[in-house]
């Protein structure tokens, strides 16, 4: 449900803030502020620490707390007369104040509130934030049946805050706050005669259907028609005056889908009232089930009727201090995410609710959006009546403002709360989470009948942790360094956390913010993330990889060449995942979902992020753009029985083809090939042995073993009849990384929609990398086949000076230079423009 308001009465309070610091309770109301209190321009919406930080006063490599602090707001009004001042966020315990009047009071994070007052003009807006610490030293609860680890303040969870700066391990503490989303001031008198709007729409085949409800603010008067109108089709409003309600059925109705499937159509809904032509919003028509299998273990989303294998990543705020993403920004972060193939976010509870901008995008994007509520690992005070009526007006709002979100399928109770509970020691038949059902489920049926409920993240199975049933968060490859096989041996259903490694930067990103040794200097293991308590670190599972995938000696290569370390550990960290997500992908896969931990590192560091913390992408990001494609072509080792090759269709229409398998020796010269032509349906998939496609035996996999290797890697490739090309590779072991002359190529080239590289080489190139300063290469860390060329965009800021740097490879002798400019080269010998062989 949303009150439509005119723009036109809405004046958001984003300018005139100041800020000032006290000790905590030290001015008990605006009068007792002392007159020498040091005030400064401050940020509105934001955080404190994000105004001191503009003010040299807070670094985020050194934070010092605010939680022990007042912290006061004030801003002048200069608006008369009736008003709502509404406050969407305030961070955490806090009073609001106009003049030396207190107007309201909120203790928690996530729900707005509002305040009806009438004003003169030039009234004293302020607000007090009170140390957070004085105040849980003074709030009591019930005793929790268990304690995780991961929070270092257990207190926490009787007050609804985010836990921002209290995960030591692999989150920095980051004191959270302020008025961290907006503050508006709105007239009482509308010009809209539209109060309230309710609209829901559903799909019912090919036909959409939208019901509307309007509550106005002025009735209808005698003689006055409402009507509205969607997608080309209008309905009468009809109703006693005042409520007016229509039901629209639109026939052959453009569907929303996620953009992996489909396109994501949204409609514009206008009312007309009288000659009023109001603008109520736009809806998305889908069709959302969930698919438990005929065992009942199943997770499977089925959006207008067809399965949907979810991928994506676990959302992180763009600026973990401000906790405000410039719409610009985060629009080229969640654009970045569209480009990698990525069709689902979890907004996770470990976090914050994200912004309206946030869902309006994925709505046009066709990101489908996981919602967790605000809630992780604690026991939370389920018996605490005032405890769940915050829950519940926090639902309230959350739903409420998303009531028109296509893009949302899921709604969740939290993160690893049952699982805390089962891994703490509680027996198998206790509810960990029985708000959800009593508070979360009957408001979530009344405002979004459509989404798909879970009480907590994972659920599902024996144990909330097993992997073959429900949604699970999986690090069996990973934390537990498991062998990749465990992928397909643990049957997960729906990984909706997994895949996290320390997830190395670009060399660019390091020279420039974080230029130290890395792994063993301070500076670079405090932003490597760990398990609390654990005596292993995240970079520790990536050098277990690193190990057993590459077979290299970790420590010994570290020590002797810390760059070649570096170039290692961002390839096998992209091997590991793109191979484990294909092996989830194939058709006889039982998984419909991989969100990998996280979309972006908090800090800039080997963290869990497929993008940096500056919002460059990592080897990691590269990996799932292969890998989420929904044209995909894929190769599974099959041991005995050779190679598979899998080519998956998401998209609505068939594809038409030629699939070819080559074996190459030396990664040059092909010993065996096959080909066939295929057809792959709408929303379909193949699987096809490759002695089908040989028609004979060779020994693809190298699991027979008669006699030495006659071939070094496979390639896959499928050509369909509009001349999109797909490439899947299969590399024995050993060949990724022994070096060898393989005459690596490329050049330099401007058109007319930027510059691009030409690479091509003699030998087959492993995780070939580009390095060009500014410029993002919209394609890396890729395998170059000989007797090809390939060409890569690159992406850069537009007053950069022309592209320069190296290419290289993980078996390549050494790299080559290029210099779009046709600078000279150490040797002396000048490069042609743009090139050098």
């Amino acid at each position: 449900m949303t009150t439509a308001t005119s723009a036109a009465a809405v004046e958001r309070l984003d300018k005139g803030w100041q800020l000032a610091l006290s000790a905590s309770r030290a001015w008990h109301r605006p009068a007792d502020i002392d007159a020498s209190a040091r005030w400064l321009d401050a940020a509105c919406p934001g955080t404190a620490a994000a105004t001191l930080e503009n003010h040299g006063l807070w670094s985020r490599g050194h934070p010092t707390p605010l939680h022990d602090k007042d912290i006061w707001y004030r801003c002048r009004l200069e608006t008369a007369g009736s008003v709502r001042l509404v406050f969407e966020g305030l961070a955490t315990v806090a009073e609001v104040y106009l003049d030396d009047r207190q107007i309201l009071v909120s203790t928690s994070m996530f729900t707005p509130r509002e305040a009806a007052v009438t004003l003169q003009g030039g009234e004293m807006l302020a607000i007090v934030f009170r140390g957070l610490d004085d105040y849980l030293d003074d709030i009591k609860g019930p005793r929790a049946r268990w304690k995780p680890r991961m929070i270092d303040d257990q207190r926490l969870r009787l007050v609804r805050t985010t836990l921002i700066g209290h995960m030591p391990g692999w989150c920095p503490a980051f004191d959270v706050v302020g008025p961290w989303r907006p503050v508006s001031l709105i007239r009482e008198t509308p010009i809209s005669r539209i109060a309230r709007v309710d609209m829901r729409s559903d799909l019912e085949g090919a036909i959409g259907v939208l019901d509307v409800e309007l509550t106005l603010a002025v009735p209808l008067a005698a003689g006055d028609s409402a009507s509205v109108t969607c997608a080309g089709t209008s309905a009468m409003l009809t109703g006693d005056g005042a409520t007016l309600k229509a039901r629209l059925e639109i026939a052959n109705v453009a569907a929303w889908w996620p953009h992996s499937h489909g396109t994501p159509s949204l409609h514009a809904v206008t009312a007309t009232i009288g000659n009023e032509d109001v603008a109520l919003g736009r809806v998305g028509f889908r069709r959302l089930e969930l698919d438990r299998g005929e065992s009942g273990r199943d997770f499977r989303l089925v959006v207008n009727g067809v399965p949907i294998f979810c991928r994506g990543a676990v959302w992180t705020p763009g600026d973990i201090v401000s906790l405000n993403e410039e719409a610009v920004t985060l629009g080229e972060s969640l654009a970045l995410a569209r480009e990698a193939g990525v069709n689902m976010l979890r907004v996770a509870g470990t976090f914050v609710y994200e912004s309206g901008a946030f869902h309006a995008m994925c709505d046009e994007l066709g990101i489908l959006v996981w919602q967790d509520l605000m809630l992780a690992n604690f026991d939370y005070p389920a018996r605490d009546a005032g405890w769940c009526a915050d829950l519940a007006a926090e639902v309230e709002a959350l739903l409420g403002r998303l009531h028109h979100s296509p893009s949302l399928v899921v709604l969740c109770g939290g993160s690893e709360i049952a699982q805390q509970a089962m891994m703490m020691g509680l027996p198998g038949a206790t509810d960990p989470t029985p708000w959800f059902a009593t508070v979360v489920t009957p408001i979530a049926l009344r405002l979004r009948p459509d989404l798909v409920l879970v009480p907590s993240s994972p659920h599902g199975g024996s144990l909330p942790f097993t992997a073959d049933a429900g949604p699970v968060h999986y690090y069996g490859v990973g934390a537990y360094c498991r062998p990749l096989e465990d992928a397909r041996r643990a049957e997960v259903r729906f990984a909706s956390e997994c895949l996290a490694f320390a997830n190395v930067p670009d060399q660019e990103t390091l020279n420039a913010y974080l230029p130290v040794p890395p792994v063993h200097d301070p500076r670079w293991k405090a932003t490597t993330p760990r398990d609390v308590g654990a005596s292993w670190d995240f970079e520790d599972v990536r050098d277990h990889y690193l190990e057993t995938v590459f077979g290299v000696d970790a420590r010994q290569l570290r020590l002797e060449d810390g760059a070649r370390y570096l170039d290692l550990s961002r390839a096998v960290t992209a091997e590991v995942v793109e191979r484990t997500i294909d092996e989830w992908r194939r058709p006889a896969s039982p998984t419909a979902g991989a969100i990998i931990l996280f979309w972006k590192d908090l800090v800039v560091g080997a963290g869990w992020g497929a993008v940096d913390a500056t919002g460059r992408p990592k080897s990691v990001w590269h990996a799932l753009k292969r890998a989420f494609q929904p044209l995909r072509l894929m190769l599974t080792d099959e041991g005995i029985n050779g190679l598979h090759v899998h080519l998956i269709n998401e998209g609505p229409q068939h594809v038409d083809g030629t699939l070819t398998l080559a074996c190459l020796r030396d990664g040059v010269n092909p010993v065996v090939t096959g080909k066939r032509e295929l057809t792959v349906p709408a929303h379909g998939a193949q699987t096809i042995s490759a002695y089908e496609l040989f028609g004979a035996f060779f020994d693809i996999s190298r699991a027979y073993r008669f006699g030495p290797a006659a071939h070094e890697l496979s390639v896959a490739r499928f050509v369909d009849s509009n001349g999109r090309e797909r490439e899947a590779f299969h590399v024995l072991p050993g060949a990724l990384t022994a070096r060898r002359d393989v005459d690596l190529r490329v050049k330099v080239e401007e058109g007319r929609e930027g510059w691009r590289l030409r690479l091509s080489c003699r030998k087959a190139a492993y995780y070939a990398h580009i390095s060009a300063g500014p410029y993002r290469p919209v394609a890396d860390y890729f395998h170059l086949l000989p007797g090809r060329e390939e060409t890569v965009e690159l992406v850069g800021p537009a007053a950069a000076l022309p592209p320069s740097g190296n290419v290289t490879a993980l078996n390549a002798a050494n790299p080559v230079a290029f210099d779009a400019a046709g600078d000279v080269l150490e040797t002396g010998e000048p490069l042609s423009r743009g090139e050098n062989s």
